[in-house]
């Protein structure tokens, strides 16, 4: 009774992104964190709001494109994002070395922890989370190619799913709105 309260209560807030209260599973994952090279879980981020979206550094486009937007988040929450991570989980670890994610996360901000699983690893996370992706290494006159989702998935402190953050690749990101949505979540909402 109690869960069905919850969801209906979770059901009449007005947010600015998409509502996704119940919908995923928790946050759960094992992978290797670029900046120090340390296996870490979800358990990690136990306590802070979580975004989680998948990319790759090659990415020419969407992917700065959101991530420089989540940024401008950030900053536009003040003190409030100390209490925020972004995970940026690479689709492409074969050419996303440690080296190189550790060099592209400092580009967005020291929220941003740029993550790289096995393929295995990977597999499970993006299954576990609906994102789709695929890569197509260079062969036969065809480019190297990369495809992916490209949502951003807000997590609770406690590791369940709250928003999707539909907001951010385009040419007008709701900053404001972001941010809204995310420093409520970060009082507990």
């Amino acid at each position: 009774m109690a869960a069905l309260s919850v969801a209906l209560l979770s059901a009449c807030v007005k947010w600015n992104n998409t509502n996704m209260t119940g919908t995923l599973p928790r946050l759960a994952f094992t992978m290797t964190r670029a900046r120090d090279g340390k296996t870490v879980t979800a358990k990690d981020y136990h306590g802070k709001v979580v975004l989680l979206y998948f990319g790759y550094s090659f990415c020419t486009d969407v992917c700065p494109r959101t991530l420089s937007s989540i940024a401008d988040v950030l900053k536009d929450m003040k003190s409030k994002a100390a209490d925020v991570r972004v995970l940026f989980v690479t689709v492409d670890p074969k050419r996303d070395t440690l080296a190189v994610l550790k060099r592209y996360e400092s580009l967005f901000g020291p929220q941003f922890d740029a993550l790289r699983g096995t393929p295995d690893e990977l597999a499970a996370l993006a299954k576990r989370y609906r994102v789709s992706y695929t890569v197509a290494p260079a062969q036969d006159g065809r480019p190297y190619d990369v495809t992916h989702s490209s949502a951003v998935y807000a997590f609770a402190r406690d590791g369940r799913i709250r928003l999707l953050l539909s907001k951010l690749s385009g040419d007008k990101p709701d900053i404001a709105g972001t941010a809204a949505d995310l420093s409520r979540l970060v009082g507990g909402e």
